[in-house]
């Protein structure tokens, strides 16, 4: 059986269960998906450093995760849609990795142009940036964010519904694009209830990214076995130990 490991950067355990239940249900029985949620850091990432302590705890529950007596994942899912630590972890892994941004943008490109609705006012910065740091920005047509940010959304669904509905189609409207990606961790599900009100796909960045991560990808030759490819001082055990001078 595949087996999935799916890192919430965040420490809620309702978008950790979130991402558990919509992830397996993408990826099917015949894939055990495990999420894990970040050791330290925000209760939500809504700004640069909640970002910034993200990306560390992304790569210290990985640590903390294959250090367990479990099966070894044969591929790793960043369940935040902005994937933070994404090229680090990538660097460091020897399964595939990429987070729901990246997966999402995937998918929606292969419709045409397109556009992202998101949750929180300083995504749209943040977003613009990881679209051109992994070569999307030319598919990439603009960024709605609504004012509620992800935790919001997810707290009042049926109110969310209707204000992504409405900037779903505001997009497609102003900008003329053939996808809508409907990012965010906490919204996950709320594309299928959308869709029926949107004349263009919408795609769901959870199931984008237990999509993508279930295809067979390439790594690096050279990244045969875990590690980090410098000496921690002051991070968490796992980690130190993943490090240089814990690799033998």
């Amino acid at each position: 059986m595949r087996q999935l490991l799916v890192i919430n950067p965040n420490m809620s355990a309702h978008v950790s269960a979130l991402l558990q239940r919509h992830v397996q249900g993408a990826a099917g029985s015949h894939v055990a998906v495990r999420t894990a949620t970040a050791r330290f850091g925000a209760p939500y990432i809504a700004c640069e450093a909640s970002y910034a302590v993200a990306a560390h705890a992304a790569l210290d529950v990985w640590a903390h995760e294959i250090a367990q007596p479990q099966p070894a994942p044969d591929a790793v899912l960043i369940g935040c849609f902005g994937d933070p630590g994404l090229m680090a972890l990538r660097e460091s892994s020897p399964v595939p990795v990429t987070g729901l941004a990246e997966a999402s943008f995937i998918e929606a490109a292969r419709h045409g142009r397109f556009a992202i609705v998101t949750g929180g006012e300083r995504w749209g910065p943040m977003l613009q940036r990881l679209a051109q740091a992994l070569g999307h920005a030319h598919a990439l047509a603009g960024i709605h964010t609504v004012a509620p940010t992800g935790a919001q959304l997810a707290a009042d669904p049926e109110a969310a519904r209707a204000l992504l509905a409405q900037a779903c189609r505001d997009v497609v409207r102003q900008m003329g694009v053939q996808a809508v990606i409907l990012g965010g961790a906490g919204l996950a599900g709320m594309a299928t209830a959308v869709q029926p009100q949107v004349s263009v796909p919408v795609i769901d960045s959870v199931v984008a990214g237990a999509t993508w991560a279930l295809r067979a990808h390439p790594v690096p030759p050279e990244r045969k076995v875990a590690g980090f490819d410098v000496a921690w001082a002051g991070v968490s055990r796992e980690m130190a130990a993943l490090g240089l001078a814990g690799v033998v």
